[in-house]
């Protein structure tokens, strides 16, 4: 891409990333104790510390530290495969044959444990709101479905899903539900957290999370008898016995002293984070107001964490793009953009953007799986609009979209100049 404005505005020597993390010094403070005490394992103060003020911070009575949001999820999708369908035999996942709804606009990460205890997704479209699953199309999905009880919901981006809604209609079909909350630790809905409105809930320390251990994640329930069952298959099923006895089947999960410290020193700087981000998100939204283009959206009785800033650009603001699996090809038109020749712009000077998550019923590995919108099965659509309007959002979403650098390590004016490029490509 080759535009004039793009020659006078300077590259950063240092590039502005997407989501980095963000030290503070405490965190080298604890990884020493654990160095200095030897406690390099799975178990030590770190851990048991991270667990409590993980339970404080989301409101739930039980954490479970380990190695990764996606293990948790993992063990999520266990206990919930356990209490509704019995304990399966070795070798066989404990949702096996059934059907479990999901969020199709999220990382894959928050669907392939479903598919791990051998279940199969079901995916519920998006909806323009809150960018999350559609309240609406998970209660046609039960119409279609009835014998579903397990629904997974994903916060995209930080932003609260409308769990009331939601809630509503899992009650209404005795379904029990597990949060998605890695992208959203921190974040509010009606007043509670993130993590705290399903039965099992997930959280991560990855590296590009709003707090970091570099690797990591937490199961979150208010079951004890459920922590301790995901305490001992995280610790490959170890009975109590004085040799080693296994009656389950076990994982190798759980989350180290060393990154356990990493987490302990972030955690008090959670506040500081989700402050840091609104700016950007607040700063971005002001600089965009007369561009025909709109930041991700969140509901008004909502507090994200404002983990990544994002836009959509106006239908009629967008210039031709077409995208393969694998590439993207788009025509530069005045007055008008696409994600692709903003994210190109922003990499000429040096800072990343990204794509918004391309939802999961448009993926190869699941692109044969149920997918049902508002209208119903959304197989039966052979394009994402019906008189203008979408029918697939997620997929208009996905095409409209981008996320936008939010590292809150950039300054003001290093935004200023992102800001100035995104500006460009409209004229």
């Amino acid at each position: 891409m080759a535009y004039d404005f793009l020659n006078e505005i300077e590259p950063f020597e240092n590039k502005i990333w997407l989501a980095s993390p963000t030290m503070h010094g405490e965190e080298i403070r604890y990884v020493q104790e654990a160095y200095d005490t030897n406690w390099m394992t799975t178990i030590g103060k770190n851990i048991d510390e991270i667990e409590r003020i993980v339970c404080e911070k989301a409101g739930c009575n039980e954490a479970v530290a380990l190695s990764s949001g996606t293990a948790a999820l993992h063990m999520a999708m266990k206990l919930a495969g356990q209490e509704l369908y019995g304990q399966p035999r070795v070798g066989h996942g404990a949702l096996e044959g059934k059907k479990v709804f999901t969020s199709d606009m999220t990382f894959d990460a928050t669907v392939n444990p479903i598919c791990y205890e051998c279940g199969e997704p079901v995916f519920i479209d998006t909806e323009y709101d809150t960018w999350n699953m559609d309240p609406i199309a998970l209660d046609k999905a039960f119409e279609i479905y009835p014998d579903v009880r397990l629904v997974v919901v994903a916060h995209l981006y930080g932003t609260p899903c409308k769990m009331d809604e939601i809630k509503a209609v899992c009650d209404k079909h005795n379904a029990i539900i597990i949060e998605d909350a890695a992208e959203s630790f921190g974040a509010t809905y009606k007043g509670m957290q993130t993590g705290s409105w399903g039965k099992y809930n997930c959280i991560s320390f990855n590296g590009n999370k709003i707090i970091t251990g570099s690797s990591g994640g937490m199961l979150l329930t208010d079951n004890e008898d459920a922590a301790k069952k995901v305490r001992k298959w995280s610790t490959q099923a170890r009975e109590s016995a004085p040799w080693y006895q296994h009656e389950e089947l076990g994982y190798n999960y759980r989350m180290s002293n060393v990154i356990a410290g990493v987490v302990r020193g972030q955690l008090p700087h959670l506040s500081e984070h989700i402050a840091k981000k609104k700016a950007i998100y607040e700063r971005y939204r002001e600089a965009f107001e007369d561009l025909p283009v709109k930041m991700n959206p969140f509901e008004n009785d909502t507090e994200p964490n404002f983990w990544l800033s994002c836009l959509i650009i106006d239908k009629e603001a967008m210039c031709k793009q077409v995208r393969s699996e694998n590439e993207v090809l788009y025509t530069p038109e005045e007055g008008k953009s696409c994600p692709t020749e903003i994210m190109d712009a922003t990499a000429s000077i040096n800072s990343e953007g990204r794509p918004i998550w391309k939802p999961m019923h448009m993926q190869p590995i699941y692109r044969n799986n149920p997918f049902v919108t508002r209208i119903g099965n959304g197989r039966a659509m052979t394009n994402a609009y019906i008189d203008g309007e979408a029918v697939d959002v997620g997929m208009d979403i996905f095409q409209r979209g981008l996320c936008l650098p939010s590292d809150i390590k950039m300054t003001a004016s290093e935004q200023d100049r992102i800001i100035e490029v995104v500006r460009g490509c409209f004229e």
